[in-house]
């Protein structure tokens, strides 16, 4: 029997100063958190699905793996050391062989299970998929095989090139797009009425 898709979300333990700090900037450390914490939750009653398997990539590790903040129902990872690429790519090879695998982050407002469920979808034709961000980076990787060699090798993360140097070190795969989707990162992208205290 062929394993289930396997969603990773990739969270942080939502502690003030900790998480979302470019946003915490602009509209305060406290509600910055407390919009990361409201977010991931309504992030995961919407893509919980019985096509596929969701599991929390936490940090920092041993709280995370510890840490009442997230489902309990919902098994968790720990992402380990290293740059985003590091983490990524750790994850995707401790998923294995056998089924699709595909990384989101938690602060994106506008995901929904059908954007999960496409992703799926295309891995069926495709090696690898992405979907871009609009800010030149992107909320989703997946990829129907083990990760190749090099995965993430110079990607410059948190800037306009993270897309293009992703896909660079992709080369060789067959690659769909995922629809365009918006993360937050500052106080412009946040949602209309997004409910920060």
């Amino acid at each position: 029997m062929t394993p289930r898709p396997l969603l990773i979300v990739m969270v942080k333990e939502p502690r003030p100063g900790r998480v979302k700090t470019r946003l915490g900037r602009q509209i305060g450390m406290v509600p910055a958190a407390w919009w990361f914490r409201h977010q991931c939750r309504a992030l995961l009653r919407e893509v919980v699905d019985p096509r596929w398997q969701v599991v929390l990539a936490v940090s920092p590790d041993a709280e995370g793996m510890g840490s009442r903040v997230w489902p309990a129902h919902v098994p968790r990872l720990p992402q380990g050391r290293g740059d985003l690429g590091a983490r990524m790519g750790r994850l995707l090879k401790r998923a294995g062989p056998g089924a699709p695998v595909v990384i989101v982050g938690a602060d994106i407002p506008g995901l929904r299970r059908g954007h999960v469920a496409a992703a799926f979808r295309k891995l069926g034709a495709a090696d690898a998929v992405i979907g871009p961000a609009t800010d030149g980076g992107y909320w989703l990787i997946g990829l129907r095989h083990v990760p190749p060699p090099g995965l993430f090798a110079g990607v410059r993360w948190s800037s306009e090139h993270a897309m293009a140097d992703t896909l660079a070190t992709l080369r060789g795969l067959r690659i769909a797009e995922a629809e365009t989707l918006a993360d937050v990162d500052e106080a412009a992208d946040l949602p209309p009425r997004a409910g920060c205290r």
